[in-house]
């Protein structure tokens, strides 16, 4: 039997969202920004560039290789914000690829006829998984520059300005839940099709004929 398109679609969008939301949940760099460091006078500013992620963060020296990374901590780590987009990745990797397992069985490439609702079940958990990704990179994008910032407060010094701005991991997120969702939304589309199969007669042939034997009678 021929796989529908949208079983196709669906079993080849699925995997690459997961990948793509994978990546950008591992990788530090959600948000990112740079100051510069006055020294000595005379002496070359010092350009630092900060980046954050999930669960990691980066400082590192510009056009050096000296980087340091460390686990989110402190009033980063403690924001609402961060910690519901934590949970929001992790829950939409852990449905997507439950959904990926059962779209796997549904579509039985193995047999000649897939099991649509199946299919379409995986398809409904790899769409939501989607929808929870966007929603873990919205909620993250929304006042993205406060996270974990406390209170501005009074100092005799004035502390270097470090504007921060979206960045790659981001980025791998929106494009990984809109495929998520299409992949979802192909499978579901699955449940509408009814199967052909233009190669096997028996099914070509309405039920009553295939029941009934024919005698020939010769006198």
């Amino acid at each position: 039997m021929q796989t529908p398109g949208s079983m196709v679609t669906g079993i080849v969008f699925a995997p690459l969202g997961l990948v793509l939301v994978f990546v950008a949940a591992i990788t530090p760099q959600w948000r990112e920004g740079q100051t510069r460091l006055t020294g000595v006078a005379g002496a070359e500013p010092l350009v630092l560039l900060r980046s954050d992620g999930l669960w990691e963060s980066c400082l590192q020296v510009a056009q050096s290789e000296l980087k340091q990374c460390w686990p989110v901590a402190g009033a980063y780590q403690g924001d609402p914000r961060v910690r519901l987009s934590q949970g929001l990745v992790l829950s939409s990797l852990f449905l997507c690829g439950a959904g990926i397992v059962l779209a796997s069985v549904g579509v039985r490439c193995w047999t000649d006829l897939p099991l649509r609702g199946v299919a379409a079940a995986g398809g409904a958990l790899v769409a939501l998984s989607g929808l929870l990704s966007l929603t873990a990179v919205g909620v993250y994008t929304h006042g993205l520059g406060a996270l974990g910032q406390a209170p501005p407060r009074w100092t005799p010094h004035r502390l270097p300005r470090l504007s921060l701005h979206p960045a790659g991991s981001l980025y791998f997120g929106w494009v990984g839940g809109f495929v998520q969702v299409l992949g979802g939304a192909a499978l579901l589309l699955s449940f509408r099709i009814r199967p052909q199969c233009p190669s096997c007669g028996l099914c070509s042939q309405p039920k009553d004929k295939q029941d009934t034997e024919v005698y020939e009678i010769t006198c």
